[in-house]
């Protein structure tokens, strides 16, 4: 090349904006800027640069929130690693998350998006929307300068009165598992890095730091670890958080069964292991696989600074250990465009993006009961009563680190010895009774509820009463299944007073109903997020399908549960978020071992009070013409009709019954199928191959004996509206 085209080609990159130097030298000198480079390969060339300090700097964090002094410009959030500007590496700003950009350490009001709880996402059936909600908030987590959200929960339903139940995605590791993925995907595609959480077996907060929960291999693989696979694989969460009990005896942030034998090597994870805050005991977590500290205020000492440079200088951990726990850091920043894409503060529109907030609530509202077509409320010009449940206020929301707390929520002080993260018990600020009153026919009246007789006397001169109750919980401590406050009482009451009454339940779990066959209509609306009022009142008046169905089984009574009194609970003391657990470590024995929640039922031949997967809509659908297939794979194809005169959304569900050597109930697939009055589709469902095999511990893989596997294609577990089978040869998987 002339020495004319070198002045060409560095006056052409000057325009383009490279500069001479952006274009060769700097990539020379440090070449992990280099976005055309893979993760790893960038992570490698940045840590050949990298002092072994300037490594395991990365691997403890702070808790701003309890920081006596927070270095100038730190969020103050569950959260923060600082940065290495000579690199380029930035600080890492985490806030706690699921439900929205948390803001509950700080207990103020801000303009976060709350979406609805995770079991009311859950009740959609719906990826698409999953992904919607977390494209949302990761969103407004860069516009409020985070570049971390501690969200992805991914446990199993094991037990109804868990308190995060409402953080997570019910009882099936296949629907919870695909939404999971969804939303992390979602999260990510803003440059915001998603945890998956809490990895694993955190199935109830009673003792959740002492316990230890016990269970064998097999039915853990095909079960809690099974939704945590699909999660992750199907959404690559730049890190994963590990728990705060213990499994089979070993904490899990110290357990090298689950961070480095399942998750590292059998499911190739190549992001990085956070410890849950306060979960790291001892220097025991690096060698089991953790690789970051988080909240190191919280911990005994901060072992994962000193100590572990220490541990380094004297045999006891390779430094090689070290680097590869930076390397997964690293590798996550830079895949996720964190180190690339920093966060850009500001531009929030809380208006927007409560309307996919929205969206999730009104496909997620569950229609229990409707006796005598008592609802949609549309075709009624009368009177309606509206009574408890501070429906002229808001609507409730989960209590905990996932809470968020809009501008103009209302709290108030929780029960008596419950933790009161976020300043007691909210409200997001949607009413039920102004977005009822908006749509009504004919007057809307309201009673607080606070007077049984009160409410009574309003219900007996209405034409329609619909009962609000409420249910909160909230991380740190477990819910009792039954309604508090006298509410079941006020509820009776109102029955009495006029048979046409609808209870709408505001819910974090399943609740019994000891009144059920005295009322007319039912509805779930679990904690339904921003203008959650809204969406309430649209499915109340028709304006929307009654679309949701039950991720997770309602009971008929606690005796009906594996373990009818929860493990713990004589010895539990409320938990904050930095609160020490003094009582005594205890055993949760897991004898169900894989059959969690209808597979329970199913097996034990026990009828709950509603099955998973049920819900009703305002039309009605009619299955026919189902047709099998095997050999190789397991798929079903069956014609879907709407009969009825409105436009409606069907949830069609195939289940395995029995297979081989097995009967054991197991969701295969579903899909979600929106359909006109009149309108036919035929549909294909096919299984996911996991849910057809066993795990082999002697062959540590996934083995699929060859026969006959019944299936059967219904509304919910406990609707076998058509049944089939086919034969299937014999398969193994790696896991």
């Amino acid at each position: 090349m002339t020495s004319k085209h070198l002045v060409g080609a560095a006056c052409a990159a000057i325009v383009l904006g490279l500069g001479a130097g952006a274009w060769a030298a700097k990539p020379a000198a440090e070449p992990w800027r280099d976005a055309r480079l893979s993760p790893d390969r960038r992570a490698d060339l940045l840590l050949g640069r990298m002092s072994l300090d300037e490594q395991i700097a990365l691997l403890h964090g702070h808790m701003p929130v309890l920081m006596k002094t927070a270095p100038p410009g730190v969020i103050r959030s569950a959260g923060w690693i600082p940065g290495q500007p000579r690199f380029g590496i930035p600080a890492i700003a985490e806030s706690d998350a699921s439900l929205g950009v948390a803001n509950a350490g700080r207990g103020d009001q801000d303009d976060a998006t709350p979406l609805p709880s995770g079991l009311a996402l859950a009740s959609t059936f719906s990826p698409e929307l999953a992904y919607a909600g977390g494209a949302m908030i990761g969103k407004e987590a860069r516009q409020k300068g985070f570049n971390v959200l501690l969200a992805g929960g991914a446990n199993l339903a094991r037990d109804p009165r868990n308190g995060r139940n409402f953080e997570y995605l019910g009882e099936d590791p296949l629907l919870g598992g695909l939404l999971d993925a969804a939303a992390i995907r979602g999260i990510q595609s803003s440059h915001v890095v998603s945890t998956a959480k809490h990895y694993a077996l955190n199935d109830q907060e009673t003792g959740r730091q002492v316990l230890s929960a016990r269970i064998g291999e097999a039915a853990l693989r095909e079960s809690d670890l099974l939704e945590f696979e699909i999660a992750i694989k199907g959404g690559q969460p730049g890190a994963v958080m590990c728990a705060y009990n213990r499994l089979n005896g070993t904490y899990a942030c110290e357990d090298p069964f689950l961070l480095t034998q399942v998750l590292k090597h059998d499911w190739g994870y190549r992001g990085w292991v956070m410890s849950d805050w306060g979960a790291v005991h001892s220097l025991a977590s690096a060698k089991a696989g953790l690789d970051q500290e988080s909240g190191a205020e919280i911990d005994k000492q901060v072992f994962f600074d000193a100590p572990l440079k220490a541990a380094v200088r004297e045999g006891r951990i390779p430094a090689r250990q070290v680097r590869e726990m930076a390397h997964r850091v690293l590798r996550s920043l830079f895949a996720e465009g964190v180190y690339d894409h920093p966060p850009a503060p500001g531009g929030l529109d809380a208006k927007v993006d409560s309307l996919v907030a929205e969206r999730v609530a009104e496909q997620g509202v569950v229609l229990l009961k409707n006796e005598g077509g008592v609802l949609p409320l549309a075709a009624r010009a009368g009177k309606i009563a509206v009574i408890g449940g501070h429906a002229d206020a808001g609507v409730m929301s989960g209590g905990g680190s996932s809470q968020v707390i809009p501008r103009n929520s209302i709290k108030i002080p929780p029960p008596r010895g419950a933790p009161a993260w976020g300043g007691g018990i909210v409200f997001h600020p949607s009413a039920p009774l102004a977005a009822m009153r908006a749509r009504a026919r004919g007057e809307v009246a309201f009673a607080d509820g606070s007077d049984p007789n009160v409410a009574a006397a309003l219900a007996k001169s209405a034409d329609v009463a619909v009962v609000f109750a409420t249910q909160w919980n909230s991380e740190g401590v477990d819910a009792p299944l039954q309604l508090t406050g006298g509410q079941d009482a006020l509820i009776e009451a109102v029955a009495a007073a006029n048979r046409h009454t609808v209870v709408v339940l505001e819910t974090g779990n399943p609740v019994l109903m000891p009144w059920i066959d005295k009322v007319s209509g039912v509805v779930e609306a679990w904690y339904p997020g921003a203008l959650g009022g809204e969406a309430i009142a649209k499915v109340l008046y028709g304006e929307v399908d009654a679309s949701g169905r039950l991720p997770i089984s309602f009971p008929a009574s606690e005796d009906q549960l594996p373990r009818p009194e929860l493990p713990g609970l004589k010895n539990a003391l409320p938990e904050g978020p930095a609160t020490a657990r003094p009582e005594p470590p205890f055993d949760v024995d897991y004898s169900e071992g894989s059959d969690v929640g209808y597979r329970w039922y199913a097996a034990r031949g026990l009828k709950p009070l509603f099955p998973f997967g049920y819900g009703l809509s305002y039309t009605d659908f009619r299955y026919g013409g189902l047709e099998t297939r095997g050999g190789q794979g397991l798929s079903v194809s069956f014609t879907l009709t709407n009969t009825g005169r409105r436009a409606g959304i069907e949830t069609p569900q195939l289940y395995l019954a029995s297979g081989p050597h097995r009967a054991q109930q197991r969701l295969l697939a579903f899909s979600r199928i929106a359909l006109k009055p009149g309108e036919s589709r035929k549909v294909t469902l096919a299984a996911d191959p996991r849910l057809l095999a066993s795990w082999d511990e002697a062959s540590h893989r996934w083995k699929r004996d060859p026969g006959r596997y019944e299936v059967f294609v219904g509304r919910n577990a406990a609707d076998a509206e058509l049944k089939g089978d086919a034969t299937l040869t014999a398969a193994t998987a790696a896991p």
